[in-house]
C-alpha cells in the first residue's frame, strides 16, 4: 500500500485547510484510515481515523475543529481543518492499516501564521 498526502500550505491564524490522501496498490486490504502529525520539537500524535465503515474517531483536543470524510472503500480520505491555529503547525501524515501491517504517506507541512 502507498499513501500520497497532499494539501499542506501556509495559512494564518483561524484560516482553513483541506489535506487530501490516496492509497494505491493492495488497497482491498485496508481495514482503516487515519491522519496523525508531528510539530518541531513534538512526538507523532493522532489527529483521527476512519474505519472501513465510516466510522471516524478524533483526538480530543481537535474534535469540533477537525473533520475526516471520504471513504477507505474509495481510498480516498480528507482532513478539513477549521480554524486554525499556530499551535497545529506539524508535518501531517496520512496512515493506513492492512490486516496487521501499517503503512505511512510522507507527511506534507501545515504552517499556520499568527
Amino acid at each position: 500500500v502507498q499513501l500520497q498526502a497532499s494539501g499542506g500550505g501556509l495559512v494564518q491564524d483561524g484560516g482553513s485547510l483541506r489535506l487530501s490522501c490516496v492509497a494505491s496498490g493492495n488497497i482491498d486490504s485496508i481495514i482503516r484510515m487515519g491522519w496523525y502529525r508531528q510539530g518541531p520539537g513534538k512526538q507523532r500524535e493522532l489527529v483521527g481515523t476512519i474505519l472501513w465503515d465510516g466510522a471516524t474517531n478524533y483526538a480530543d483536543s481537535l474534535k469540533g475543529r477537525f473533520t475526516i470524510s471520504g471513504s477507505v472503500a474509495e481510498n480516498t480520505i480528507y482532513l478539513q481543518m477549521n480554524s486554525l491555529k499556530p499551535e497545529d503547525t506539524a508535518v501531517y501524515y496520512c496512515k493506513a492499516r492492512a490486516r496487521a501491517m501499517a503503512y505511512w504517506g510522507q507527511g506534507t507541512q501545515v504552517t499556520v501564521s499568527s
